[in-house]
């Protein structure tokens, strides 16, 4: 039948409801705003108040720690959202209300203050809720029971949500990077309002798909009276257990946003040696965010491909085994994560190659393709049509735990810092520091002068090699080999004297002034100290604060070495399992196949 003569929901596009589409585009810039946001969230979070470009100010420790409590709480808020839509008002319009929030939680997120940036927060949580887990039901609810196309089109779909990230994680990171963090934030929130306005448009080729399942007119509010079948208890139990694959593959997918991309702004050379724009010559980290994405949108329909390849070969191809198959393929990316950090680790202040974290977001990346996508239509063909949301809920809750176990991760990754204060003064930190570049504007015009950070109350670093001497440690510039010990005194804010802690810690590892360790020590002025104009240009009120490198560095790779055994061992263990989880799914993609009464020109561009 031509598409002349179909109603607007009833048409396709390369082999794909129209719908399809609609919802591509309306996830891919939802995405865009969220992974834009959450490329910069721990950066701007562990970025010193007193910074060039001022954040937050926490710890990385600190700074893993909400960002784990955040995209859980982004994703549990997926189980009210499902029942939102189940219980009063259908996806559709739950979508529509997930949307309006994130529009307004973005925008409060663009306002510079600490207030704005945690209503911010809350509000995108309760609109991820509500879209989340609905839109992505909606999806399935394009296709029959049994359609073959049902696969493809999660991959499709895949492939709009990163999209959006790939765009964000370059727009949005150079965005921040040259103008400050919350035109980033800004500009993520853009994104959602785009998204929003194509979802509002594209309502007529959604007729029937996302509706209230008890409303009076509904095909399906039968089913959502009945209670359920023996079939239908089997089938859930086993969506359930393999959420179980979720979390761990999330808790080990998501150190991107944490861990690694920490690691990469601190322990990666991102220097190109190209000339042009600073973002060029040297990559912001958040734009490594992008990577993910961008392997998807390549490989993408090149994996889906794989797997119709393989299934017509006779060859296993369930969605339990793919999410198996995907999780260990995902854990043997942390293998180039611990071969960077030995780089790193092999010299002193040593950074590791750009190369090892593009190998890593690949693996990573292929194994998302094997695992995600398939374990969203897995959800859909087993679900039963009462509980739809909520399945789809408690999913990206998994999801969510998922990211919490990241953020946890990360966390035990990363050392408490040794704190002390600053006692010299400035003209005394003059010979151990070099001016940096700053500018202003006059009359319009921007001028570079170059001063010590120290005049203009921002953070500096010194370089310093240290061991024991005597009953005391000795800190010494590492270039100069000059003593630092008249700059500053160990000891934390709650009067904790750390000297001798880090005395046995050097004696313990057997450290000499042949054979030193090393440490950054990062100088920090007070914020509120900071405030006040008599201070300004002073000196004084800089706390100090290092880790030990040799220590973090041997932290990182044994991190990096539990994921990658853990997630490789897991999904060995549900192979060997895979059987008997199967049986609990009574057959439900046994007889996929294609229910369209005539073939679609695109559906061949579809599958390539």
């Amino acid at each position: 039948m031509a598409d002349t003569v179909k109603a607007a929901h009833q048409k396709e596009l390369f082999g794909h409801p129209v719908g399809l589409f609609v919802l591509f585009f309306t996830e891919m810039w939802e995405r865009f705003s969220y992974y834009g946001m959450r490329g910069l969230l721990v950066l701007y979070i562990a970025t010193s108040a007193t910074a060039n470009d001022p954040g937050l100010g926490w710890t990385t420790k600190d700074a893993l720690w909400l960002y784990g409590w955040y995209t859980m709480l982004v994703y549990v808020m997926s189980i009210p959202g499902g029942i939102i839509a189940d219980k009063w008002l259908g996806q559709k319009k739950t979508v529509m209300l997930g949307g309006l929030l994130l529009c307004l939680g973005h925008g409060v997120l663009a306002i510079p203050t600490s207030t704005a940036f945690f209503g911010g927060l809350a509000l995108v949580i309760l609109g991820v809720g509500c879209l989340k887990p609905n839109i992505s039901t909606m999806v399935g609810g394009l296709y029959k029971e049994g359609d073959i196309r049902r696969d493809k089109g999660f991959t499709l779909f895949y492939i709009g949500i990163n999209l959006g990230a790939f765009l964000a994680g370059i727009i949005v990171g150079i965005v921040a990077a040259k103008y400050g963090w919350h035109w980033g934030f800004g500009l993520a929130g853009i994104g959602m309002v785009l998204g929003q306005i194509v979802y509002m448009w594209g309502q007529k080729y959604l007729v029937g798909v996302g509706d209230f399942i008890g409303a009076k007119e509904s095909v399906n509010k039968e089913a959502a009276k009945k209670p359920l079948t023996k079939i239908e208890k089997d089938r859930v139990i086993v969506l359930l257990i393999s959420f179980l694959i979720v979390i761990v593959f999330w808790g080990a997918f998501e150190q991107a946003g944490g861990l690694m991309n920490l690691y990469t702004d601190v322990k990666v050379n991102r220097v190109t040696g190209f000339g042009g724009p600073e973002w060029l010559q040297e990559i912001p980290a958040a734009v490594f965010q992008s990577l993910n994405a961008g392997y998807i949108i390549i490989f993408g329909t090149v994996i889906a491909g794989f797997w119709v390849w393989w299934r017509k070969k006779g060859k296993e191809s369930s969605s339990l085994f793919k999410m198996a198959i995907g999780t260990i393929i995902m854990g043997l990316g942390f293998v180039f994560m611990m071969f960077a950090s030995k780089e790193a680790a092999a010299e002193n202040f040593g950074k590791a190659a750009m190369f090892w974290i593009f190998m890593a977001y690949l693996f990573h990346t292929i194994g998302e393709l094997c695992a995600s996508p398939v374990a969203l239509s897995f959800i859909t063909k087993l679900a039963p049509v009462k509980y739809a949301s909520i399945m789809m809920g408690i999913y990206f809750a998994c999801t969510g735990f998922g990211n919490k176990l990241a953020g946890a991760i990360g966390e035990s990754s990363q050392l408490e810092p040794y704190e002390g204060k600053m006692i010299a003064n400035k003209e005394v930190v003059y010979s151990f520091v070099n001016k940096a570049e700053y500018t202003k504007e006059v009359d319009g015009k921007e001028i570079t002068e170059k001063d010590y950070a120290i005049n203009r109350d921002k953070n500096f670093e010194i370089r310093a090699a240290l061991y024991p001497q005597g009953d005391k440690v000795e800190f010494a510039d590492y270039e100069k080999g000059t003593s630092l010990n008249s700059l500053f005194v160990l000891g934390n804010s709650e009067g904790h004297n750390t000297s001798s802690q880090l005395l046995a810690y050097l004696k313990e590892n057997n450290v000499t002034k042949e054979n030193p360790y090393h440490a950054k020590l990062l100088f920090e002025k007070d914020e509120e100290k900071a405030k006040i104009e008599a201070n300004k240009g002073d000196g004084k009120d800089y706390s100090v604060s290092f880790k030990i490198e040799e220590e973090q560095n041997a932290l990182e790779y044994n991190i990096f070495t539990i994921i990658t055994v853990f997630t490789v061992a897991f999904g060995l263990l549900l192979i060997v399992f895979l059987k008997k989880l199967k049986v609990l799914t009574h057959g439900a993609e046994d007889n996929e196949r294609d229910l369209r009464n005539e073939e679609a020109e695109g559906f061949e561009l579809a599958d390539n």
